[in-house]
């Protein structure tokens, strides 16, 4: 079965940088754009980011562009987020998913999505 793990959240002072990584097994990874959401308390979920399969095509959410890069390594079946100048309002819950084709179509919606990491907290402290 597919599985999704997400892992290197953690607790940063505001400026500082944090990397997530995410292990996907069970699926060909290459196949299947892959993408970062976050959860805050009492908000919807939102697109952070996404990767098409190739790597080649990456998108951002206004609020992160600049300060994070997504990234993927095909032959380790791992996707990435570098998150740099971390800002209090990026404290949520984040998600890692793949989305159910090889390219990145309304990527911020979850509504395109197969697969769900459990998620890893990110926590800034101001």
């Amino acid at each position: 079965q597919v599985q999704v793990v997400e892992s290197g959240g953690g607790l940063v002072q505001a400026g500082g940088s944090l990397r997530l990584s995410c292990q996907v097994s069970g699926l060909t990874f290459d196949n299947y754009a892959m993408g970062w959401f976050r959860q805050a308390p009492g908000k919807e979920r939102e697109g952070v980011s996404c990767v098409g399969g190739s790597g080649f095509r990456t998108y951002y959410a206004d609020s992160v562009k600049g300060r994070f890069a997504i990234s993927r390594d095909n032959a380790k079946n791992t996707l990435y987020l570098q998150m740099n100048n971390l800002k209090p309002e990026d404290t949520a819950m984040y998600y890692c998913a793949a989305y159910v084709i090889g390219y990145c179509v309304s990527w911020s919606s979850t509504s395109n999505t197969k697969y769900w990491g459990q998620g890893t907290q990110v926590t800034v402290s101001s």
